[in-house]
């Protein structure tokens, strides 16, 4: 079985050899025809013409083709690249070949190696290039060239520095476009949130609104389909009463779906019910068979929009669940104002929850409500029999 060895990009080796890119093959055919300028023409110039050339054949040559080819993969293996370029053109000055610029072939990759991270490696065999050069320069002639060590020393950092200073760029617009894209996560992740919390808030509000008067309507049809035949005339207010609730029903349920479409308006096209219905909602209750008694404490004083709301909303489920699971002959209502905020009460003498009793989806939404607002919400059986909602709302 053949295997193919697998390179730290993540690409096959043998299917990133085949891709070379236009900058690479760009790049290594100007330092290639560089080389061959400053190789050739010196040569032509001098006493032998291109006789001369011949001291290149077939090492020198070799040298020079080994350290430039190579570029055309130096996206692909920056390093390997860089090692045998740097390598060769290493050992082409010290055997006394031709002067050439083949030494941009080595600066080439050792930029390249600096700009895309691998700092310490491209120092490394920067200097150890230069060192080997220069101390070869002087066993050959005998002394250091002092200035001219120095120049080729301030390319070299020239070198290096360029590669630094390309790298910080990219790294900053790696970063400048990481956080674009953080940003925009986050504005996501905010908009699915407001979204989200707009659906619980709807889906409360069709709750409170359905199981309430459904509920009623429920209870309201047994009394009738019971009173029919023997009480006519209490069968005909149970019927009266279904008609109301249904009515009521039909205009919260209109008035909520109205703020589903009307996207482009600022508010609602009719207020939310507030405390100030609160008669109402009782008389609903009291038509199902079970007394209400309403206690109101402190001195009723105008709420905010949202507290008003989440108020009548917190009684409407509570009776609701009177209604539905109590049992209940009696509820009572508190609703005592104070100075910061308002606290209400809802107890009924019903046959109370079990011990293992779970809060269902309208005693969270309740909740839900409260905390909304700053508020809490406590729930639960009494212990003397019957079932207590109390809530303090901020406002």
């Amino acid at each position: 079985m053949e295997l193919d060895v697998v390179a730290p990009y993540g690409r096959p080796v043998r299917e990133r050899l085949w891709r070379i890119t236009f900058l690479d093959a760009g790049i290594t055919l100007a330092v290639a025809g560089i080389t061959a300028v400053s190789t050739v023409l010196p040569a032509v110039d001098s006493p032998g013409g291109l006789a001369s050339l011949q001291v290149l054949l077939p090492w020198g040559l070799a040298l020079l083709v080994v350290a430039v080819v190579p570029l055309l993969w130096l996206s692909a293996f920056p390093i390997p690249v860089a090692v045998v370029t740097v390598l060769a053109t290493t050992a082409y000055y010290p055997l006394g070949y031709p002067d050439s610029f083949v030494i941009l072939a080595g600066a080439v990759a050792l930029f390249t190696l600096v700009a895309r991270g691998f700092r310490l490696t491209g120092w490394l065999l920067g200097f150890s290039q230069y060192l080997v050069v220069h101390v070869a320069e002087t066993l050959y002639f005998g002394a250091p060239r002092t200035v001219y060590a120095l120049g080729m020393l301030a390319w070299v950092l020239v070198v290096f520095i360029s590669g630094e200073v390309v790298r910080k760029h990219r790294a900053y617009l790696d970063m400048a476009r990481k956080h674009s894209a953080e940003a925009e996560r986050t504005r996501e992740e905010e908009t699915r949130r407001r979204i989200s919390e707009e659906r619980l808030k709807f889906a409360r509000e069709v709750h409170d609104v359905i199981a309430h008067n459904i509920s009623l309507i429920n209870v309201q049809a047994g009394s009738a389909l019971y009173l029919i035949d023997t009480q006519p005339e209490r069968a005909a207010e149970a019927l009266a009463a279904i008609k109301q609730a249904s009515r009521e029903t039909l205009q919260e349920l209109r008035a909520i779906l109205g703020v589903l479409r009307a996207v482009d308006e600022t508010a609602p096209r009719s207020p939310a019910p507030g405390l100030d219905r609160l008669d109402e909602l009782v008389a609903g209750v009291r038509s199902s068979g079970v007394d209400v008694h309403v206690d109101v404490a402190g001195r009723p004083r105008p709420l905010s929009a949202a507290v008003d709301s989440a108020a009548y909303r917190i009684v409407q489920e509570s009776l609701t669940n009177v209604v539905r699971h109590a049992q209940a002959d009696t509820v009572t209502v508190s609703v005592r104002y104070t100075p910061d905020g308002v606290s209400l009460r809802v107890s009924d003498d019903g046959q109370g929850a079990a011990a293992d009793w779970a809060a269902g989806h309208g005693i969270a939404g309740m909740r839900d409500r409260a905390a909304a607002l700053g508020g809490e919400l406590r729930a639960g059986p009494d212990p003397e029999g019957g079932f207590t909602v109390e809530a303090w709302l901020p406002g």
